[in-house]
């Protein structure tokens, strides 16, 4: 079976999918679903402008960080004048100005004390930046997951964008890091060398300078080839995510199905694309700190070979050995950063790569928002539940379409049933319903007036929900009852337990309602879990109620169970109820039957009967064996 993860090209091919124009990056969700997004392009500029929006709120500690820098490496490069002048007084055996080299001593020793003080402020206020900045990122992140459409969520693996919130932002707090205390010392350290190199002595200092370009290419054509392959690797690595999340998640079928071995596969598939590109990032980015050192240490024995040349002719300059010494050390501290910065360009390209995801996650088209003027159902008065669809036209994608000209009055109080087979649009209706999606034409009505009249929050709340897939968080039985009313109280949760037919249950837990469940319910049958989610609603009491296959999971006795307390629930209520078991909607008011996106036949379960057509087909084919 084909790994819908896996790439299907070359690193090579990866490499050039990310950078390249015409890609499809989270604003334009028209990829393959389940497969990772790629990435918006975005230049290194764009990335370290848009990541300062975040590091301006504390800026004050970028100040602090700069003169701390700036005040530490100025007292680093005075201590080798200190050096450089103790030097010049051991003239030799028996001829050391001790009057004068003990005050040098202690003048240095102060400077080397007061450099590692300033030192220890700037790396303390870095780490305080980094890791607000960082916060401050992944909060923005995880708040962008609850505006953008659900289609986004439903066409991206989710362990990619998980791992967008989780992995890459914190590649973007270890690069942030190490670029910012790198950057800082580096720049402050490159100046402050060569003024004090120009104050000692012109013609030596221009021969650092002189030499430093070659350093500079070096780094930056090196960086140049490995950026690509950073963003491969940053891609692969969001796939490899969102392949584990969820084969984790579905490891029973998995088992089941005996999947894996090719699950296996499938892993070593991902997992040697990503060795191959984190191999070629990593190998191209290692290139530039020997490549640097060469240079550098080239520069080194220049300046040495220069040095001796004008102690001994004074030529360029009238130097004496001290301040040769003193050249020496400033040549190593010159070439300090270009050293250190091309140690962690890796993890510094690797940031910015994850940025470029981040980033991509954040410029996603968010859901519409709700019209200025917006109003609160059921403000003033509780919704009185009448449902309307009129005209309606839906489609997940332009080019195929599902829903065609759906039109339903739902009075208050009705109990309209949705039935026909799988792929026909019920559960559509009731994601548009709760404007999970939005209609293509047409409208829905809630008591007379267009959802989009109303706030998405308040309309939401005034509908009662339990789907066929249950959803149970890590936490008490309690507070999982009580998710939609947190104020609830212990009576009120028990109450709504009992009428879903689950409190008995629940009192054989070792804890009763106060047992923590873990996430998804952990070793809780299907069945439990469901009538967890119907206490859940029956909690709520809400206005209208969707009920889509409530009962798929409950054995026959206790559904007939949950059903009369369904019945006591619907009393008074507007509900839409999608089901497969036919015998559950027999009372309904109305009974809507689609196929292939339209309503072909409508009215209660006796009137379609008699009409002899789809609907009666469906039911014969359920219960002919039983009658």
């Amino acid at each position: 079976m084909a790994n819908p993860y896996a790439s299907t090209g070359s690193v090579a091919t990866v490499t050039a999918n990310v950078a390249g124009d015409g890609i499809n990056d989270l604003r334009n969700p028209s990829g393959r679903p389940g497969r990772a997004a790629n990435i918006k392009p975005m230049s290194a500029t764009e990335v370290t402008r848009r990541l300062f929006v975040y590091v301006r709120p504390y800026r004050l500690a970028l100040v602090v960080t700069f003169i701390a820098s700036v005040l530490s490496i100025a007292l680093q490069l005075y201590a080798p004048i200190l050096i450089g002048e103790g030097i010049d007084l051991l003239v030799g055996a028996g001829k050391v100005d001790f009057e004068s080299l003990l005050p040098l001593l202690v003048r240095l020793a102060v400077v080397v004390a007061g450099a590692a003080a300033f030192q220890l402020v700037q790396g303390f206020c870095v780490n305080r930046l980094s890791y607000k900045t960082i916060r401050d990122l992944r909060v923005a992140a995880h708040a962008k997951l609850s505006r953008v459409p659900l289609s986004l969520i439903d066409r991206h693996a989710h362990g990619d964008l998980i791992a967008r919130v989780t992995n890459d932002v914190d590649q973007v707090g270890d690069g942030l890091l190490q670029g910012m205390t790198q950057l800082f010392t580096g720049a402050v350290t490159i100046v402050g060398t060569i003024m004090f190199m120009m104050a000692t002595s012109v013609p030596m200092a221009l021969v650092v300078i002189v030499v430093t370009p070659l350093s500079v290419f070096a780094a930056a054509a090196i960086a140049r080839l490995s950026t690509g392959s950073f963003s491969a690797q940053m891609s692969i690595q969001g796939q490899l995510t969102g392949y584990i999340e969820e084969y984790v998640g579905n490891q029973k079928l998995v088992d089941a199905f005996a999947y894996g071995a090719r699950a296996r596969e499938g892993f070593a598939a991902i997992n040697r694309e990503l060795y191959a590109a984190g191999e070629r990032a990593q190998f191209l980015s290692s290139l530039s700190n020997p490549g640097t050192r060469l240079v550098n240490n080239i520069m080194y024995g220049l300046v040495a070979v220069v040095g001796c040349v004008a102690v001994i002719t004074g030529a360029p300059a009238v130097l004496t050995v001290g301040q040769v010494q003193v050249f020496l050390s400033y040549t190593g501290q010159y070439t300090k950063p270009f050293n250190e910065i091309s140690g962690v360009v890796s993890q510094i390209q690797g940031a910015y790569a994850s940025a470029r995801r981040v980033f991509s996650l954040l410029d996603a088209d968010e859901i519409e928002p709700d019209a200025p003027d917006a109003r609160e159902l059921g403000e003033g008065a509780a919704p009185r539940g009448e449902v309307e669809f009129r005209n309606v036209d839906f489609s997940y994608t332009k080019d195929k379409a599902l829903l065609q000209d759906i039109c339903i009055h739902a009075k208050p109080g009705m109990r309209m049933a949705l039935v026909g087979p799988t792929g026909c649009g019920k559960t559509t209706l009731i994601n548009l319903l709760l404007r999970f999606y939005d209609v293509d034409t047409g409208e829905i009505l809630v008591d007379g007036r267009s959802i989009r009249d109303y706030t998405r929050a308040s309309l939401r709340r005034s509908f009662g929900m339990v789907l066929q897939e249950s959803w149970l968080f890590e936490g008490t039985v309690h507070d999982n009852i009580a998710y939609g009313c947190p104020d609830a109280t212990r009576d009120q949760v028990v109450e709504a337990a009992k009428k879903a037919h689950v409190d008995t249950f629940i009192r054989t837990l070792p804890n009763g309602y106060d047992t923590v469940l873990p996430e998804d319910g952990g070793t809780l049958s299907q069945g439990q879990r469901q009538l967890l989610c119907i206490a859940r609603v029956m909690l709520a009491d809400p206005a209208i109620l969707l009920l889509d296959e409530a009962t798929s999971s409950i054995d026959t006795r206790t559904e007939l169970q949950v059903q009369a307390a369904f019945d006591e629930l619907m009393e008074g209520r507007t509900s839409f109820v999608v089901a497969h078991r036919l015998s559950t909607i027999r009372e309904a008011d109305c009974i809507l039957v689609l196929k292939d996106g339209h309503i072909v036949e409508r009215g209660t379960h006796a009137e379609l009967l008699q009409q002899n057509g789809f609907y009666a087909e469906l039911y014969n084919s359920q219960f002919s064996s039983n009658e």
